[in-house]
């Protein structure tokens, strides 16, 4: 049953088979994502966002605000999205500095702004090296976060009734839709949440996880969750568990 729906995913997709995953790029775009990895364009992303944090006192303020050592706040990075206790619900990194924001007497920027996306950026971009550290039992309410972000990741939407699991089922891992190979979250060679947020090369700028996962709804044709929605939010817990225990590397470098 799972192979016919496999085939009739295959054929409504137009996803194909490859045999080598270098097929997905051609040379001249293979060289030129080789010469990002060198000079990734989202570093000067990371750089605003470090001033961003800086006018908002830095990470020694930052630090203090979630209750943790300096010394420590790479180590406590590696563990968002998360509950917290002051903010009252699991929050990813984007949120939890909206509410750092307002605890500094500051305007939260939005979730949808370059500034946000920048500030966040260098924030997780501290965690750099650090394993991923998500802790989905930590709490009821991860417990929560994780199955209402499993049952997003696998619940069917839209006009052609597809879910992220009918991209990423391991029926259809290794098959490519768009010129693009379809991979395992979990892989630790693909670095699939470790390296969000990350610069696309085929939009010539640089996404979070959530927009990411925006971009995928859209080309499928469903209804774009909000960002910082609890579905949002949760669906971020779930794929970021798969990548548990992988290294943090920020800004990550995406076809």
């Amino acid at each position: 049953m799972k192979k016919m729906i496999s085939i009739a995913l295959v054929l409504a997709l137009g996803i194909g088979v490859v045999a080598e995953e270098k097929l997905s790029m051609t040379k001249a775009d293979r060289a030129l994502y080789q010469e990002m990895l060198e000079n990734n364009p989202a570093d000067i992303f990371v750089e605003e966002g470090a001033e961003l944090l800086d006018e908002l006192g830095g990470e020694e303020a930052l630090a203090k605000f979630l209750g943790v050592k300096e010394k420590d706040l790479p180590k406590y990075i590696a563990t968002f999205p998360r509950y917290i206790d002051k903010i009252g619900m699991v929050v990813a990194i984007d949120q939890m500095l909206q509410a750092f924001m307002y605890d500094q007497g500051k305007k939260p920027y939005k979730l949808k702004s370059s500034e946000m996306d920048a500030l966040a950026a260098f924030v997780k971009s501290l965690a750099n090296g650090q394993k991923i550290a998500i802790d989905v039992n930590a709490n009821e309410h991860m417990k929560k976060a994780y199955k209402l972000g499993k049952e997003m990741f696998e619940l069917r939407r839209g006009k052609r009734g597809l879910s992220c699991y009918s991209c990423h089922s391991p029926d259809v891992v290794g098959m490519r839709l768009r010129m693009q190979i379809l991979p395992n979250l979990g892989d630790p060679k693909v670095k699939a949440a470790a390296t969000w947020p990350a610069y696309r090369m085929t939009k010539g700028k640089m996404f979070t996880l959530q927009k990411r996962f925006q971009q995928c709804m859209k080309n499928a044709l469903l209804a774009k969750l909000p960002l910082g929605s609890p579905q949002m939010v949760a669906l971020e817990v779930y794929v970021t568990d798969m990548a548990k225990g992988q290294e943090i590397h920020i800004p990550g470098l995406k076809r």
